[in-house]
């Protein structure tokens, strides 16, 4: 692809802390417009990789690039970025717009209708006014994604952002998110322990795992992976293939090694499917529907294990 398409890439990034490696050698690339989900057990190196991309703490080795920049040109980049690693600290008896107005003048924003744009883009317009002590944890949460959409970013990044919602946060936050990259081409990178409302959004993934970025996919690569189907082991796969073809009329299948077709057609009615094999002269050795979802497919790609 075309590298000035990449707001962020790293090249073996490494962090050490005595002698752990919270991250060791993690290489990634978020393309603009991307929603990149990036998914991993706690302690795999998520939040330490985006604190690296924001500039809160400094690599051990490896390189990094951001807008094309690298080096101390990042500095001026990082201006187009706008984060939320750990929720903000907020006045409790200030209000959402009062709260936001301390940020802006703090950090040299101009212009004050920003303030008021970004509490209609998280809808949170009519508590401009309210109290913070008096807000919800996912009024809490759209608070802190406007502070960090103050400077109109380029690229959001948002770590565990909906950790601890309600569905109906979750739902309020996900649809904001939508906006974000749909309507406005904000790309977002975003980590979260809720991999099925990642599903929800993601466009592309980064799994991670004890420092190690292991797999990038897109979602659309990632579905077709996880897609139900039904899994046959056969004698000859070749005559299998044109059983399927001539006889069920279906191309909806793939022939892997080791004897196996992973067909796509025929999940309700699979004694067809055996039945017109063993018909002509095809031996089925096995058959048996599988499909995975996203948290699913993570455990397979790190072997296993809990707390995804």
């Amino acid at each position: 692809m075309n590298e000035n398409e990449a707001v962020l890439v790293t090249y073996g990034l490494q962090r050490a802390y005595g002698s752990c490696m919270a991250l060791d050698g993690a290489s990634m690339m978020v393309r603009r417009g991307d929603v990149y989900g990036l998914v991993g057990r706690n302690g795999a190196g998520k939040t330490t990789l985006m604190r690296m991309v924001t500039g809160q703490s400094e690599p051990s080795g490896g390189e990094m690039e951001l807008f094309g920049a690298s080096g101390k040109d990042m500095r001026l980049q990082r201006s187009r970025t706008g984060a939320m690693i750990e929720t903000p600290s907020f006045a409790p008896f200030l209000s959402a717009r009062e709260n936001l107005e301390y940020y802006r003048l703090q950090r040299g924003i101009p212009g004050k209708g920003v303030v008021d744009e970004v509490l209609e883009q998280v809808d949170l317009t009519g508590a401009g006014k309210k109290k913070f002590k008096s807000f919800s944890l996912g009024m809490k949460q759209r608070l802190g994604l406007a502070l960090a959409l103050m400077n109109h970013p380029d690229l959001l990044i948002l770590d565990e952002p909906i950790n601890g919602l309600d569905p109906e946060g979750v739902a309020e936050f996900r649809q904001i998110l939508r906006t974000l990259n749909q309507e406005r081409q904000t790309t977002i990178l975003i980590s979260s322990h809720i991999l099925s409302e990642l599903s929800n959004v993601a466009t592309r993934y980064g799994f991670m795992e004890k420092g190690k970025l292991l797999e990038e996919i897109s979602a659309a690569t990632l579905h077709d992976k996880c897609r139900t189907c039904l899994r046959l082991e056969v004698d000859d796969p070749a005559k299998a293939a044109a059983v399927l073809q001539s006889v069920l009329g279906t191309d909806r299948f793939e022939v892997l090694p080791g004897g196996i077709i992973q067909l796509y057609d025929y999940l309700d009615d699979p004694k067809q499917a055996s039945y017109a094999l063993t018909q002509n002269g095809v031996a089925l050795l096995a058959m048996e529907q599988k499909g995975a979802d996203l948290e699913a497919y993570f455990l397979s790609l790190i072997g296993g294990g809990r707390d995804a």
